[in-house]
């Protein structure tokens, strides 16, 4: 999503006030009074302070870094204490957050949000949660009150706009009245939700195979969603079966388990899917990836009979958008005397705006998390008419509720949100999905007015619960428990503890569908699509302590459906990173034990998963000229692509031409290629047969075979090197153009130079790829820029809390200038981090500045 603050002004205001900010900026900066503007919202580190609603002193640590550890006697002072400092340091960030998940970006930024504002408001984020939050329980609500209290009582003692954030300062150069309200639980709630949204699986896959059915037959559309490659890629859990006593890790498929069919195994979907209809595209709005590619992350963990120390080791790295600042802060929760009114010692990784630590480790157990990826949304195509819409042969009143929307510089919007009884009806607010109805009737043969969207995180839920409970849960039984609570998104969680043991649980609310299996979008009107329930938490995948000793997630398959009656999903990611983990793992595990240093080394890995296919298919043909000279860079790579390769930049310069020549022609503009592993799987499958009818350019009068396709991309990889980076391809390096900008999410896409100048850092050489484990992913429709990566990297060592490392994207200020605003992004970038410090004399001797809190 790019902001324009001016989209909404009249031509030749907008240009007058662009002009204007242009020379204030600049001004400011010449005059030195930039220099104000800029400083006056960095916050107080060290002494004291008098903070509202505190019941006895809170000390917070910073290292060098600027990550605080809040140490406390009571769990009110220490969430209170978490809101003032996560306000000190992001208050923007959190502002702007709420106002994107309540559907109220327009009031900060004018006409130019006003789509996203409408499909947050037709989906009703903000409302979910303030039904979530009497659903939660007493002390969590007594955690979020006390948080709210903590970010109000900051912005008290801040008030103007240049004491908060010098976001601010701009934003009043265009929306002068703009005031932040105050902070309520509702806020931290909402933000759950943009993180579902960020994590809702296989979505853009269902809208990919509609849009994709308007210009191919249903055959040549399902080549491009090739199935998981079981014999190749393990899945996560490679044991057990589901029974009536729920999954049990000892039991294999075909024994007596007493199992009831729920007709949600492995369906034919060749029948099933025939029926389907299709459309849909919601905007991007908190980061996630043009398509919906890429998203996943990387966790695992090894058990104490491989590692040196006898205890466990535990690994993670979320891949997600690359924001400025980052999407997470690093912080430490203490209770100066742990007891059952104050159960917490935790540390790792915080969303500002929400309490708690989201992933990390306490003082007995860590955990991490990765997407699981299940099948938690479905599109439903509708017909209406009037204000009515049909559901098993009669007309039903659909529900609708009118929504203002206020404009900064505007006049109000009013948004008639209409419901069917499987949820919002998106295509009213989406002129794309609207205008592709047409199309899909063609391909399906069926006729549909609307798209009606069904997700689990529509439904309120007690993810808010297990944030809290995890964080001072002590052994697997009560991980376990906290994990049940976690109901979106659904992750893979894996466990460590300072026992020896180790473990892995699917948590999440996961729809069991009375027909079909989530792949296509699928006609709301027979009543024959619906969901009927959903999977038992204790009938979820599970494992502890498995016998090889290790178990490793990165969004492959969590287990083989041959072994489980449940339909989790079809889209999993294809198992690249997972599979290179394991290969990885087991090869140090050959050589001896491993230790914290050795996963980081593999969370490092840049290994090419698809180039050992089709590098041998390129270094066959007959070549001449400069192209041929290029392809020489290839002969003796090892597949690796670190930011200094030279062949990893051809190569990729290859594979992106490839895809872009193969499949652009015969599919429409959405639905066109952007990388990732499954257009691995794809081509991989098509380099054996020269002749599929994708290699053919549907442009050309003639018709092109898999050789011919390879020979053009390898021309056009040469042409478009040889112009951007000189025809030397010895010099040619992969960081040059694959590279990351750290963009501020509203500013920092202005258009105005200066302005950006203020909020935007980089660019930094990156190396990895898509689908290496140090996964750096970029749009081969679009250029080789980083667009999301390792938003974080840990590694936790149960065997010494102080032997632990970590690395955030950014830093751990939302400040611009801050010497904290983005010092660790050169360590990120380098694949260093920095000790991720647990014992209080180790964060007191490491403490640069330290601030105490009183009444």
């Amino acid at each position: 999503m790019r902001f324009r603050p001016y989209a909404w002004m009249p031509r030749p205001l907008k240009w007058l006030a662009r002009a204007f900010t242009v020379l204030v900026v600049l001004g400011l900066v010449l005059a030195g009074a930039g220099v104000w503007t800029v400083r006056a919202s960095f916050p107080q580190l060290a002494g004291e302070l008098k903070v509202d609603g505190l019941t006895g002193k809170v000390t917070v640590y910073r290292d060098k870094t600027g990550i605080p550890h809040i140490y406390a006697d009571s769990s009110d002072d220490l969430f209170l204490a978490q809101g003032y400092v996560h306000a000190q340091d992001r208050f923007f960030e959190m502002d702007f957050r709420r106002h994107v998940t309540a559907g109220r970006l327009s009031e900060m930024f004018g006409a130019a949000t006003l789509v996203e504002d409408k499909v947050i408001r037709t989906m009703g984020w903000r409302r979910v949660a303030e039904a979530e939050l009497p659903m939660l329980t007493e002390q969590t609500r007594h955690y979020l009150d006390a948080y709210a209290k903590g970010v109000n009582s900051w912005m008290d003692q801040n008030q103007g706009f240049t004491a908060k954030s010098l976001e601010y300062a701009v934003l009043k150069l265009t929306n002068f009245g703009y005031e932040p309200e105050p902070w309520t639980p509702v806020d931290s709630l909402s933000w759950l939700k943009a993180m579902a949204w960020d994590l809702r699986s296989n979505m853009s896959d269902e809208i990919g195979r509609a849009l994709a059915a308007s210009m191919l037959p249903r055959g040549r559309v399902e080549q491009l969603w090739p199935g998981y490659p079981f014999d190749t890629h393990q899945p996560i859990v490679t044991q057990g079966s589901v029974t009536r006593r729920g999954f049990d890790q000892d039991v294999e498929p075909g024994a007596d388990t007493g199992q009831v069919d729920t007709g949600t195994g492995r369906p034919d979907t060749g029948a099933l899917t025939r029926t389907a209809e299709a459309l849909r595209a919601v905007p991007s709005l908190m980061g996630d990836p043009k398509g919906g590619n890429g998203i996943g992350s990387n966790s695992w963990v090894v058990g104490g009979k491989h590692t040196g120390s006898g205890k466990p080791l535990l690994a993670n790295d979320p891949h997600l958008s690359a924001n400025m600042p980052s999407v997470w802060y690093q912080a430490g929760l203490h209770c100066r005397t742990k007891s059952a009114e104050c159960p917490f010692d935790v540390t790792g990784f915080t969303f500002s705006g929400v309490p708690g630590v989201i992933i990390g480790r306490n003082d007995k157990i860590a955990w991490g998390f990765t997407n699981l990826g299940p099948d938690v949304a479905d599109l439903y195509l509708e017909r209406v008419k009037d204000d009515s819409y049909l559901f098993m042969g009669g007309w039903k009143p659909l529900t609708t509720r009118t929504e203002t929307i206020k404009v900064a510089g505007g006049d109000p919007v009013r948004l008639t949100v209409r419901e069917t009884m499987h949820g919002p009806i998106l295509s009213d607010v989406m002129e794309n999905v609207k205008d592709t109805l047409p199309g899909a009737a063609s391909a399906f043969q069926e006729k549909a007015d609307a798209v009606a969207l069904k997700w689990t995180a529509l439904d309120p839920g007690r993810s808010a619960d297990a944030i809290f409970a995890l964080d001072a849960a002590q052994d697997w039984q009560e991980f376990r428990a906290a994990a049940s609570r976690f109901d979106v998104p659904a992750q893979n969680l894996i466990y460590a503890d300072t026992k020896g043991n180790i473990g892995y649980q699917a948590p999440g609310r996961i729809p069991v569908r009375t027909r079909g299996d989530g792949t296509w979008p699928v006609p709301g009107w027979t009543g024959e699509y619906s969901w009927q329930s959903t999977i038992p938490f204790n009938e979820l995948p599970s494992v502890y302590n498995p016998p090889e000793g290790y178990i490793v997630t990165a969004n492959n398959a969590a287990i083989d459906p041959e072994r489980y009656p449940h339909m989790l999903t079809k889209d999993w990611a294809y198992g690249y990173r997972s599979q290179r983990i394991l290969d990885r793992l087991q090869t140090e595990l050959r050589k001896g034990k491993v230790d914290a240093e050795t996963m980081g080394e593999v969370q490092q890995d840049t290994h090419n998963g698809f180039a050992q296919f089709l590098v041998p298919k390129l270094m066959a043909l007959k070549v001449a000229g400069a192209s041929g000279d290029a392809r020489e860079l290839l002969r003796t790579w090892d597949y690796s692509q670190g930011a200094g390769s030279s062949p990893a930049m051809y190569f990729n310069a290859v594979w992106r031409h490839l895809l872009v020549e193969t499949f652009n022609d015969d599919l429409p503009e959405s639905a066109w290629p952007t990388g990732g592993d499954r257009w691995f799987e794809v081509v991989r499958v098509m380099l054996d047969n020269p002749g599929d009818p994708f290699w053919d350019d549907a442009r050309t009068s003639g018709t092109e075979t898999r050789d011919d396709m390879l020979r053009r991309a390898m021309a056009m990889a040469y042409d478009e090197l040889n112009a951007r980076l000189g025809p030397d391809v010895k010099a040619w390096r992969w960081g040059d153009l694959h590279a990351l900008t750290l963009t501020n999410q509203t500013f920092g896409t202005s258009g105005i130079g200066p302005v950006e100048w203020l909020f935007n850092r980089g660019p930094l050489p990156v190396s990895g790829n898509d689908d290496a484990v140090n996964a750096a992913g970029w749009d081969v429709q679009e250029n080789y820029a980083v667009g999301w990566l390792p938003s974080m990297r840990m590694v936790v060592d149960l065997a010494d809390p102080d032997r632990s490392q970590w690395i955030n994207l950014t830093g751990a200020s939302g400040h611009a200038f801050h010497d904290n605003y983005w010092d660790q992004a050169p360590l990120w970038a380098g694949g260093r981090t920095t000790p991720m410090l647990a014992r209080e004399e180790s964060i007191k001797k490491a403490a640069r500045n330290t601030l105490v809190l009183r009444p």
